[in-house]
């Protein structure tokens, strides 16, 4: 338990005994694609529905196994409100990300098991994990395509940490919601990403859209979640550089 006493300041790590077992592993890949079909539209200028996403896995994952990983990301939106979900079956554990702008609310949630932690950003603030996509750069191209049934354009993506390497971003504008990405490194792409990619160490996670439905959202989803722990930034982001490598 050395590596976690040195490196996790969490509020109460009664909890954590497990965490070098493979479960334990979970929180690593949460933070956190070529086209493929998708579902019929759900209809232009939405403004509350669900987004459902496939997950690839592309890298280094360790003692992790392909096979407890989440298969899939339901991005829930209303107005300015976006919750992202990567919870797994096993154990219900995993990372949400969640961005209420009217209640000044930018959490991160983990949760492996029965221990649940949240670290609370700043507007603007990238959120624990995501280090490795520190110093993007982001360049509209004139690639189009439609992606679930939305016209989409393409923007190339570039980080300090792959040199030489050039990742594509897909969005599309037509769907209704006020600076989708404020939850995300892609914070500058002006629309709703449809096929997009994480950077986590030597991992890479890639989304892409297979549904979109248009549906009523209650407004409680996007309160701020009950029963997780206060963790600082660092803690998190520690813990998750440290289990990655170990």
């Amino acid at each position: 338990m050395e590596i976690l006493k040195k490196y996790i300041t969490f509020t109460n790590l009664k909890n954590w005994n497990f965490v070098r077992s493979e479960y334990g592993l979970f929180v690593v890949v949460f933070i956190v694609s070529s086209l493929c079909s998708c579902g019929n539209r759900s209809g232009s200028g939405i403004d509350q529905g669900e987004i459902h996403f496939s997950i690839a896995y592309v890298g280094q994952m360790m003692g992790i196994k392909k096979e407890i990983m989440p298969k899939q990301m339901v991005v829930s939106f209303k107005d300015d409100k976006v919750l992202f979900d990567m919870t797994s079956n096993i154990g219900r554990s995993g990372i949400m990300i969640l961005s209420n702008p009217d209640d000044d609310i930018y959490d991160m949630y983990c949760s492996v098991l029965t221990s649940r932690y949240y670290y609370g950003a700043k507007p603007g603030e990238m959120y624990p994990g995501f280090g490795a996509m520190k110093g993007i750069v982001v360049e509209e191209t004139s690639k189009e395509a439609v992606i679930c049934g939305y016209n989409a354009h393409c923007a190339e993506v570039t980080l300090p940490s792959k040199s030489g390497v050039k990742y594509e971003v897909w969005y599309t504008k037509e769907i209704d919601l006020d600076n989708p990405n404020r939850a995300t490194p892609f914070k500058d792409i002006d629309g709703v990403i449809l096929k997009f990619f994480y950077v986590i160490g030597d991992l890479e996670m890639h989304f892409s859209a297979e549904n979109v439905y248009s549906k009523n959202i209650d407004d409680a989803l996007f309160d701020r979640k009950k029963g997780y722990i206060l963790a600082t930034k660092e803690s998190i982001d520690r813990f998750i550089v440290e289990m990655i490598n170990y």
